[in-house]
C-alpha cells in the first residue's frame, strides 16, 4: 500500500516518462512484508534545468508524509528524458545494507 501511494504522488507530481518503486525493505533487518525501504527511479522533463538536489528536495516535498511516518530509507534516482536515455535505460543497483544482524 504504502508503495502506491508513494507512486501515485509522484505520478501525479512529476507527470513521469518512467517511473520505479520499488520496495528493497527485504534486504534490510525488517520484519517480513515491510514497506520502509524504496529505490526511486524518476524519468521526468519537469527536471529540466534543476540541480539534483532541487529534484529531490521537490520530491521530499511530495512524500514528507511517508516520510514521517513509515518510509525509512528512500534512494533517489531523478533524471530527465535525455539523462535517462543516455544512462541506456539502466537503473543502478543499490549497495548492500550494512545495518547490524542481517544475514546474507
Amino acid at each position: 500500500m504504502i508503495r502506491e501511494n508513494i507512486e501515485a504522488k509522484l505520478r501525479s507530481s512529476f507527470a513521469p516518462e518512467h517511473l520505479e518503486v520499488i520496495n528493497e525493505s527485504y534486504r534490510h533487518n525488517v520484519p517480513a512484508g515491510s514497506e520502509s525501504h524504496f529505490k526511486v527511479v524518476v524519468v521526468s522533463e519537469h527536471f529540466s534545468g534543476e540541480k539534483v538536489i532541487s529534484r529531490h528536495r521537490a520530491i521530499y516535498g511530495v512524500l514528507a508524509e511517508e516520510l514521517a511516518d513509515s518510509v525509512h530509507a528512500l534512494a533517489l534516482h531523478t533524471y530527465t528524458p535525455k539523462e535517462w536515455n543516455d544512462l541506456k535505460n539502466a537503473v543502478p543497483s543499490s549497495p548492500p545494507c550494512g545495518g547490524a544482524g542481517l544475514t546474507i
